[in-house]
């Protein structure tokens, strides 16, 4: 039977679970096919046999059409169902209505049993001010819900662990209490006592399990394999965090920098939360972001899990200090304008027993149980136990879970982890999806974790409107990332999690020349039209052992001994500094709708990421950032660094990710050469190893004159300072106005530029009105820039000789700024008002 906790007056029961549609898709699923759209336009140019069919809107400029807005809703029919929106942006889901009608119909009936049986969905999610311990009025008061038990008592050093006089009492939902009156005015049980509920189950055995609502749990580090003591955590007032910064406003685009706080530290040992906050943070301010995504932060008893086997899921990971010092961390970038997401876990559970969840499971049925029973309830591949996602309290556990974080710490959303294994029956174990929407849509859904997504999302967008929440999801299901009222499940963004698969196949197994412009293209724009998207080259899940960073692959030993700017750069080191920064740039500003790094990776960190763990002697070697060798200036990572701070700042300025507007309009497999518009700005890739293109044409959609905005072969990126920043780049008109098919590449205009091997070059259209103004008011743009397109706050500088600065007949800049950390980039252009 589904359970309701117990309160001062009786709640009514909500159906039981018989009367509940069982799960599985209603309806037969027709024939779907892929609908995975591309934002682009196929070039003449390009051979037929490497071309893919890319959708066009009729008479615009615009390959991508707008979204349509969150908030629309379905007109409701007598069933309180109707036409889904969803069907509107995507016409072959009307082929599963039978699917999107049962599962809508259950997110609406559960949605309507919790309003009925709690007063609504934000009530039903404070359940952390309800289970576990809390203080009500002169008494704490000690709720768990355990209904295989038939003993149960609560113990802890409050009561030298002899739980005797502090027995709790079952009611008819399975949710045993206890109620221990203050003691001279104070709580029974002190801030920072051990506690742990003890029960005896069916088979008369009595044992000892961490409360599954604690908010802190430690471990005795003098002892190994010692299991975690739940921490009963309730500060004096002088000594809770008060939060003095508000959360900084949504971005149009997230740039968000993901995190592992324990392995920030450049010292061989578990980092914390303050010196996160204190030395990361600038870091990460100073490279122009505007979110942080922390892992780990759930504790888990494995460090070399990355955070990803829970034990404990209201408490914050002790190894990295207290939930006061994560509040002071999240308090601390919300000062520094960055907003912060928390990857939560509600895909599976850690195995542990006796300081995890799955203690909680001793035999019952899934009804009583937080997990499923048999193979349906264990993940074979992660060893870890899956939720049951129909049930009453694990909805409530996971839906207060979410609001505990965003409540109690002020977290602006979360990275879901695992959503593909959620989605589906068979947890996509052994699965490959090729965009038939029969393989989305169909039995093997999980409505069950389908209903408590779409239930989360609805419910973190109502607590926080605006609140952003990633899924992780390597599928494409459709709709993922559509709105709840739409027919969707609510996400805002998901990862693209093809793309670095992408780069790695090709770092890998194939040779420069190899590479197909066309591959690139598809895979950075191979996404949903309407459901927005993160793009990365590399996360934390390319730099773990086994695996090498982007750089590392490049670079490998040389690494070692031939980052010195001191002495030339060897052939492998100028074609692996050239490829991280293209590499990282197209990803970004082609690739999706906002874009993350991994720590470390934004300056080229090399080797690899290995936690401690048996197979390593227990080492933290490789479990920290060496972020010396970014700060030391005659070391070659200041050059990625700065060219990810550059890449940041130019979305700041001209703010492409978030643009709808997205046209390739050229890829060349011969000249390994690809060009495309996003939003107001030009970008050119020219991936030939060798090959320099002076006068290469470039299609563009408005006239005018177009300047360098960012170029990868600028001296202070550690390029060659080929390309002119002072030159002027006049269009020309292609073919006959309003007729496409005569223009240069679906473009209605064009100009030439130079193009050097192994760089990317970022174009912005001249605002001439402004210009002349400003030469009027006798402003000198060359007084305001440093290489003619940025302002640059740094410390030293080189002049160069004019062989390095020239380009067939173009000058490039004067001198090479080096890029030490907290270099601040601010790009200009002529409309910026400055007089």
């Amino acid at each position: 039977m589904l359970c309701l906790t117990s309160s001062a007056s009786a709640l009514p029961r909500p159906s039981p679970a018989a009367d509940r549609p069982g799960p599985g898709i209603l309806g037969g699923a027709v024939a779907g096919g892929g609908n995975v759209r591309l934002s682009g336009v196929v070039v003449p140019s390009v051979p037929s046999s490497l071309r893919w069919s890319w959708p066009r809107k009729a008479k615009s400029k615009f390959s991508v059409p707008v979204t349509a807005q969150g908030t629309e809703t379905m007109a409701k029919g007598e069933d309180g169902l109707g036409r889904l929106p969803i069907y509107d942006l995507d016409p072959k889901l009307a082929g599963f209505k039978d699917h999107f009608d049962y599962r809508m119909k259950r997110y609406l009936d559960q949605k309507q049993s919790i309003e009925q049986h709690e007063g609504s969905l934000e009530e039903f999610a404070k359940g952390y001010l309800k289970f576990g311990i809390n203080k009500e009025g002169d008494a704490s008061v000690y709720r768990e819900w355990a209904p295989a038990a038939v003993e149960a008592q609560l113990v802890g050093d409050f009561n030298n662990w002899d739980g005797s006089k502090h027995k709790m009492t079952k009611d008819s939902f399975g949710v045993w209490s206890v109620k221990i009156s203050h003691v001279n005015g104070k709580p029974a049980i002190p801030h920072n006592s051990k506690v742990k509920f003890r029960f005896r189950h069916g088979g008369g055995v009595w044992a000892d399990r961490i409360p599954a609502w604690i908010r802190y749990a430690t471990v005795d580090a003098s002892k190994f394999g010692a299991p975690y003591d739940g921490v009963h955590w309730d500060p004096p007032t002088s000594e809770r965090y008060v939060f003095k910064h508000s959360r900084p406003r949504k971005p149009d685009a997230p740039r968000i920098y993901e995190a592992h706080i324990g392995m920030s530290g450049e010292k061989p040992e578990v980092s914390t939360y303050r010196e996160f906050a204190d030395n990361v943070l600038p870091r990460i301010r100073a490279n122009n972001y505007n979110t942080v995504q922390l892992m780990a932060i759930m504790e888990h008893s494995y460090y070399a899990s990355f955070g990803y086997h829970v034990t404990n899921f209201f408490a914050v990971s002790s190894r990295s200090g207290t939930p006061e010092d994560l509040k002071y961390l999240v308090d601390k970038a919300h000062s520094l304008g960055l907003r912060v997401l928390m990857d939560v876990v509600h895909s599976h559970a850690s195995n542990n027993r006796t300081d995890g969840l799955n203690g909680y499971d001793v035999g019952q049925n899934t009804q009583e149980s937080y997990f499923h029973t048999g193979d349906r309830g264990y993940h074979k591949l992660w060893d870890s136990r899956l939720f049951n996602y129909a049930n009453w309290e694990v909805l409530r556990f996971l839906l207060s879970n979410l609001r505990y974080w965003m409540d109690e710490f002020m977290f602006d959303g979360f990275r879901f982890d695992g959503v593909t294994s959620m989605l589906y029956n068979h947890n996509g174990i052994n699965m490959s999806f090729t965009g038939n929407y029969k393989e989305y849509l169909g039995l093997d859904t999980n409505v069950d974790a389908v209903v408590y997504m779409m239930l989360a999302n609805h419910l973190m967008h109502k607590l926080l409107p605006e609140a952003t929440v990633v899924a992780e999801d390597v599928s494409g299901m459709p709709v993922l990332c559509r709105s709840v009222d739409e027919g969707g499940i609510g996400f805002d963004y998901r990862l693209a999690m093809a793309i670095p698969d992408r780069w790695i196949d090709y770092l890998k197994n194939k040779d420069d020349l190899e590479w197909s412009m066309s591959g690139i293209a598809q895979t950075l724009t191979n996404r949903r039209y309407t459901e927005k998207c993160i793009a990365y080259a590399e996360s934390h899940d390319q730099s773990i052992v086994g695996d090498k960073t982007m750089a590392f692959l490049l670079m490998d030993k040389e690494m070692y001994t031939g980052m010195s700017d001191l002495q030339p750069a060897s052939p492998t080191i100028d074609r692996g500094i050239a490829l991280q920064k293209m590499i990282h740039f197209i990803t970004m500003a082609l690739g999706g709708d906002g874009y993350l790094n991994f720590m470390g990776n934004e300056f080229g960190h090399p080797e690899w990421i290995d936690f401690p763990r048996e197979g390593n002697g227990w080492s933290y070697d490789k479990c920290r950032r060496q972020w010396s060798l970014v700060d030391t200036d005659h070391l070659r990572y200041k050059y990625m660094n700065a060219f990810d701070q550059a890449m940041n700042a130019l979305d700041e300025k001209f703010s492409f990710l978030s643009s709808s507007k997205q046209i390739v309009s050229d890829m060349d497999e011969d000249k390994k050469v690809i060009v495309f518009e996003r939003g107001d700005l030009v970008f050119v890739f020219n991936f030939h190893p060798n090959k320099t293109y002076d006068g290469y044409k470039v299609g563009c959609d408005l006239p005018g004159k177009y300047r360098v905005a960012l170029d990868s072969d600028a001296l202070m990126f550690g390029g060659h300072g080929r390309v002119g920043h002072d030159v002027d780049h006049f269009t020309s008109t292609e073919g006959v106005p309003g007729v496409p098919e005569t223009n240069f590449n679906n473009r209605p205009n064009s100009f030439r530029i130079l193009s050097p091997p192994r760089t990317c070059v970022a174009y912005y259209r001249v605002d001439e009105k402004a210009e002349r103004r400003k030469k009027e008011a006798a402003v000198s743009w060359e007084e305001n820039v440093t290489m003619g397109y940025i302002d640059v706050e740094a410390t030293h500088s080189k002049e160069r000789t004019d062989d390095e600065a020239t380009s067939g007949s173009k000058k490039a800049s004067a001198e090479n700024v080096s890029g030490n950390k907290g270099m601040n980039f601010v790009f200009h252009s002529y409309d910026d008002g400055k007089k």
